[in-house]
């Protein structure tokens, strides 16, 4: 009997965001922005007002970060140094940077990872045998729950930010990891980078007076961007402590290529001895360390790049709410635009606003959100203008009319799309 040939399932079925490629690929799913990083850019020839970059402190082109990464590729190119950490790969700027890392997020300790979504499978791959019971919130980002996937374990979810749920699946994990002998992890993040809103970390933490597990969070949105001081989501919060692990990346607010893990130092110890991907990868190269130190020392010393993100934030977010928009539960820098509309809608209001309003932001479709509801994800940042805003809202307010009359329904493209 002869096997399929595997490769065969692939021309029949795409998956459920392929299927759109034929028409979508370079316009709506993989697009080219050309020029400097800014808040205007180009796409397809034309200058649009960008939404779509996770630049949130407006680093990415700063001049003083332009300088400092240029001369540490002058000075190291990109290889050194060559092999991974624990065999030939370690230097004192890596350490420098771990140390300087953790003392911004109030932790013993910290370990860089040369990425953030390889990274944080790593550390929960690392931190979990068949015995210990995870529970984690639904929405939690795509690195997390393929984390999970590789879990041989138990593993419970409570509705996104559902702190009643959570409890029962916690007296649900007590039982089953007092049985096992294992432990037990909670994992959420700081700020969820679809719907903007906070994990209710200070709810979570309060659950450890009825139940023993240790909380890993994941704030790629929220470091550089929440607290007092940028140190994050938990920082904000008030409950930096009580978090025992503490996650974030530097393809947000600091605009570069890395990511790293805060803990007890026991703990982070364990881990950079067992981590697989970071034992059998490259070192992370020394033009993205020393550029991470420029980039947290501006972090720490430039409160006024947060100031001047929130500025925009509060502005867009106010401007958007007082034209009656929905922007969901959002509490953070991240601006969903709330509609309701098919997928082809969707696409059509896109192009719209891309062509006739020169507005470029993420359109966020099933099966991401459920059917019938589509999402505008906006990103501010500290170098965006207030005219930019005013420029954006008119736009949507524009683009909002034309849905509800049923505009979009009318024309080619939304056919071709389909429900």
């Amino acid at each position: 009997m002869k096997a399929l040939d595997l490769f065969d399932k692939l021309n029949t079925n795409l998956g459920p965001l392929g299927k759109h490629s034929e028409l979508s690929e370079g316009y709506f799913t993989f697009p080219k922005l050309e020029g400097e990083i800014a808040p205007r850019m180009k796409f397809k020839g034309k200058e649009v007002l960008t939404w779509s970059l996770n630049n949130y402190l407006g680093l990415a082109n700063h001049p003083d970060i332009r300088k400092a990464d240029t001369e540490a590729a002058a000075k190291w190119g990109a290889a050194y140094p060559m092999g991974a950490r624990m065999m030939s790969g370690q230097t004192d700027l890596h350490e420098q940077l771990e140390r300087e890392l953790a003392e911004f997020v109030g932790k013993e300790s910290a370990y860089l990872l040369n990425y953030g979504y390889q990274g944080i499978m790593s550390v929960i791959d690392s931190l979990l045998d068949r015995k210990d019971v995870v529970v984690y919130d639904s929405e939690c980002h795509a690195c997390i729950i393929d984390a999970l996937r590789m879990h041989l374990g138990k593993r419970y979810v409570f509705p996104h930010n559902d702190i009643e749920n959570c409890e029962k699946q916690l007296e649900r994990a007590t039982k089953l990891a007092q049985e096992q002998g294992g432990g037990i992890l909670v994992i959420t993040e700081g700020v969820f980078g679809m719907t903007g809103d906070q994990g209710k970390l200070a709810e979570i933490v309060k659950l450890k007076e009825k139940f023993d597990f240790r909380l890993l969070v994941d704030d790629a949105h929220g470091f550089g961007t929440m607290g007092k001081t940028g140190a994050g989501t938990a920082e904000e919060q008030g409950v930096q402590e009580e978090v025992d692990l503490y996650f974030s990346t530097f393809a947000k607010s600091m605009a570069s290529i890395g990511a790293f893990i805060a803990g007890d130092a026991k703990v982070i110890h364990y881990l950079k001895y067992n981590m697989r991907s970071q034992i059998f990868a490259k070192s992370l190269p020394m033009l993205l360390v020393e550029g991470a130190l420029k980039r947290l020392d501006m972090l720490r010393t430039q409160p006024e790049l947060k100031d001047n993100l929130w500025k925009i934030v509060n502005a867009l977010k106010n401007g958007l709410i007082e034209k009656g928009f929905s922007i969901g539960k959002s509490n953070s820098p991240v601006t969903p635009v709330v509609l309701n509309g098919t997928v082809g809608e969707a696409a059509t209001m896109s192009k719209d606003l891309r062509e006739n309003y020169n507005i470029f932001c993420s359109v966020v479709i099933y099966p991401v959100v459920p059917k019938g509801m589509i999402i505008l994800r906006l990103i501010p940042t500290a170098v965006h203008t207030l005219e930019d805003v005013a420029e954006t809202i008119a736009a949507f307010e524009a683009v909002k009319e034309k849905l509800t009359s049923g505009y979009y329904k009318t024309t080619e493209l939304a056919i071709s799309f389909g429900e």
